[in-house]
């Protein structure tokens, strides 16, 4: 006899690729957005989910009330295909676009279009943190021929949006080889070459280089945890993007960051979340297109 299938629904209140991979194991059947909140689909006991969520939950830094979380048992199905058919092409910034395969979308004639089919925990662009830095993205000024590291890549679309919009080469990194591999089949399917180099590799076993552009879009206890590493890849004009924290992370990220040689140049908000982006110290003033006082809520 099967085991029982249970559906947890959460609080959307973390990054759904981060707690995906801690929910990683033959018991978890997949993960998705669900209007503001996660649909947890797990084969096993009721009891060994709670605990799974809650220590998952409790490593990214986020709490949530026990009567927060639902739990109901359901009657097992095909969780790919209902997870596949509930994501939908979504339009970010002016003019990106992203969409599964098997969907059509309206684009504006100088529109880019990323393909991305659903492969449960690895990211369909449909999250706010990863909004904030597409958008960031497309307006900033001097994109052109920079090279971009991709830091926590997932499914790469920040690395793919970097490149379409003119950027010379990127590198995504990510410690999940499955999305790597997942990542890689993404690139295949938007006609990507040699210029997008995806690795499954921890960003402290890179070799140090300059990079113009530096993204990373991962979790408060990661972005600590590896800090002092983005100084690795400083050139003067080095601008550094960070997502995937909460507003209450703000004032303990600047002051770290400002610490190791970093100056915040701006911050843009939306749904409880914040990107921050610095520039070197030295070049506080670089032209990035943007102002560094300004506070941007999307």
């Amino acid at each position: 006899m099967s085991s029982a299938v249970f559906q947890i629904k959460v609080p959307a209140c973390v990054d759904s690729v981060e707690l995906s991979g801690l929910l990683a194991s033959p018991e978890f059947l997949g993960l998705w957005d669900q209007d503001g909140a996660y649909m947890i689909y797990w084969q096993g006991s009721e009891e060994s989910i709670l605990q799974k969520v809650q220590e998952a939950l409790t490593h990214l830094n986020a709490t949530i009330p026990i009567l927060s979380i639902q739990i109901q048992r359901v009657i097992p199905q095909d969780w790919n295909a209902q997870w596949a058919a509930s994501v939908k092409p979504i339009r970010i910034g002016r003019r990106i676009g992203i969409r599964p395969s098997w969907a059509t979308m309206d684009m504006p004639e100088n529109g880019i279009e990323i393909i991305l089919d659903p492969k449960q925990a690895f990211g369909t662009g449909h999250h706010a943190t990863t909004h904030l830095l597409v958008e960031w993205l497309e307006e900033v000024s001097g994109l052109i021929d920079y090279r971009i590291l991709d830091v926590g890549t997932g499914s790469g679309i920040l690395s793919m949006v970097a490149l379409r919009l003119g950027a010379l080469t990127a590198l995504g990194i990510d410690t999940d080889p499955v999305a790597i591999d997942c990542a890689k089949d993404y690139a295949i399917i938007n006609g990507f070459g040699k210029e997008l180099d995806l690795r499954c590799s921890r960003i402290e076993e890179l070799v140090s280089q300059p990079f113009e552009f530096i993204v990373a879009n991962i979790d408060r206890k990661t972005i600590l945890e590896i800090s002092p590493e983005f100084s690795k890849f400083q050139s003067s004009a080095t601008q550094l993007f960070l997502s995937g924290l909460l507003e209450e992370d703000r004032s303990e990220i600047v002051a770290l960051f400002s610490s190791q040689g970093w100056t915040q140049q701006a911050i843009r908000e939306r749904e409880g979340w914040i990107a921050l982006q610095f520039s070197v110290l030295s070049s506080a003033r670089s032209s990035s297109g943007l102002d560094s006082r300004k506070v941007i809520r999307a």
